[in-house]
């Protein structure tokens, strides 16, 4: 990836004050590293009436593998090649963004205490990157930048020049020449617009990704005519932050309007007198809903399978209608925490009777479970590996066959929602996979024809009209039909 800023100067105001604004001697070949490769920057021509600067970055392409599995255009899980052959070693991108606010970060901020003058005042700036892709072509490039001063010279480059008749690929060669913009604002127009024009970023979108566009948009982007395509495009679509972002920057449009600041307008609550409620977590409401399925099934014996550290057990002994309650885990130290939970060293002997934890793995058959109304299965499927799924299957539905199964597992559809969590990665680190909405329904309908259970789907959290619930649930019942035949 390559860009070159230019001005132009005087002997009383030499072209060669850039290198004090950037904070790069322009004697000097300075390299820098990064997260995905190293930064270059050099001077190719520095004299007192023109001075160039280039930024150069080098992509270390299994960098770019290892740190972005799963991440931004080309790292998709089923696109394994596009992994490895894409355009981001060569096209301005985020990467060139990220490595712009790093290298140059007190240019960015405007900051030069060598020639404070200098930096507040105008420039005449041309910009040049030989190769950006605009996911919108030349007309949206011009749209996002003329606005900003810039005269904006964007020509398409052509797929292959020996075939014309191809047409044109959709990266462009930019140019972008103003005399009335410090570099400071120049350098925070491209952090914002380079990323938005290609439409992809390489790392997740996260919630102080919101704070990083105010910053860089301050004084341009609250009266930018394609203010909503750049928020949304800069945060990934995640339609939250873009929501947060457009809302904040309509307060400062009013405050501008109004000659007052940010804080004055938005003053209606003070702080003290919050009053909103929490959300309630996903893991309680999770629970909630397998309390209602058990409930309604009549269950009296439950089986906590995977009962990990015995929060679903602690629940269901306190409600007298579960009269045995069986918790079964592989990890002893798990068992050791939920007994610490439940005081079973301190429980009544009729209390204690109710309760039983057990050590065991699901993906063997125990006579020790058959026989019970219902079992669980919360938040247990996504930790086996899926060559020993069909174990765990027939161990459950096949071999103990409660006349209730009840199974919870994360909705990978609703991940994108999770803004700390990094795109294309699962929620645990211990989780094998993730199924979509979709795949759950097959699978659940595969156990259902197989060992003549009946599945009704839950939605557990709240549901996303796009992507769905973040857990899925399904209640399996004996088939009242398969139940009828077997008398």
């Amino acid at each position: 990836m390559f860009l070159t800023i230019s001005t132009t100067g005087t002997a009383a105001r030499p072209a060669t004050d850039l290198g004090y604004l950037l904070h790069k001697h322009p004697d000097k070949a300075q390299a820098f590293s990064t997260s995905h490769g190293t930064a270059h920057v050099f001077y190719p021509e520095a004299d007192a009436e023109r001075c160039t600067a280039a930024l150069l970055l080098e992509i270390d392409p299994v960098a770019l593998v290892r740190r972005g599995r799963g991440k931004g255009r080309g790292g998709a899980p089923d696109a394994a090649l596009a992994q490895y052959v894409n355009d981001r070693p060569y096209a301005a991108s985020s990467l060139l963004a990220v490595a712009l606010s790093n290298v140059f970060s007190s240019a960015l901020r405007g900051v030069c205490a060598a020639r404070p003058e200098r930096a507040a005042a105008p420039l005449p700036l041309r910009v040049e990157v030989p190769a950006l892709p605009a996911r919108g072509g030349p007309e949206l490039v011009r749209r996002l930048f003329a606005p900003l001063g810039w005269t904006v010279t964007a020509d398409p480059v052509p797929l292959d020049t020996a075939f014309p008749e191809w047409g044109d690929s959709r990266y462009v060669r930019l140019l972008l020449e103003s005399e009335r913009l410090t570099l400071a604002e120049a350098l925070r127009h491209l952090y914002v617009l380079l990323p938005v024009l290609d439409d992809a970023k390489h790392y997740w979108v996260s919630a102080d990704e919101v704070d990083k566009l105010l910053r860089a948009g301050e004084g341009w982007l609250a009266g930018h005519p394609e203010q909503q395509l750049i928020t949304s495009r800069y945060l990934s679509r995640r339609w939250s932050l873009t929501r947060q972002a457009r809302e904040r920057l309509e307060l400062v449009r009013l405050a501008e309007a109004d000659d007052s600041e940010v804080e004055d307008i938005d003053n209606a609550v003070a702080d003290e007198t919050e009053t909103e409620e929490k959300p309630t977590p996903l893991a309680v409401l999770r629970r909630e809903a397998i309390l209602a399925a058990l409930g309604t099934s009549g269950a009296a014996r439950v089986l906590d399978l995977g009962c990990g550290q015995g929060q679903l057990t602690q629940a269901l002994l306190k409600d007298a209608r579960y009269t045995e309650i069986v918790g079964v885990d592989v990890s002893q130290r798990a068992l050791a925490i939920a007994s610490r939970r439940l005081k079973l060293d301190r429980m009544g002997e009729r209390q204690a009777a109710r309760v039983k934890l057990v050590q065991g793995s699901l993906v063997y058959t125990d006579q020790r479970l058959r026989g019970y109304d219902a079992a669980v299965l919360s938040e247990v499927v996504e930790h086996v590996d899926p060559p020993r799924l069909p174990a765990l299957e027939y161990a459950v539905f096949g071999h103990a066959r409660p006349r209730t199964v009840v199974v919870t597992t994360p909705n990978a559809e609703y991940n994108v929602r999770w803004e700390s969590l990094p795109a294309g990665h699962v929620r645990h680190g211990d989780h094998r996979f993730e199924w979509t909405r979709e795949e759950f329904r097959a699978w659940a309908a595969a156990m259902a024809e197989r060992y003549g259970y009946e599945a009704a789907f839950t939605s557990v959290g709240p549901d996303d009209p796009e992507v769905g619930p973040p857990t899925q649930m399904a209640t399996f019942t004996i088939s009242s039909e398969r139940e009828a035949k077997a008398a």
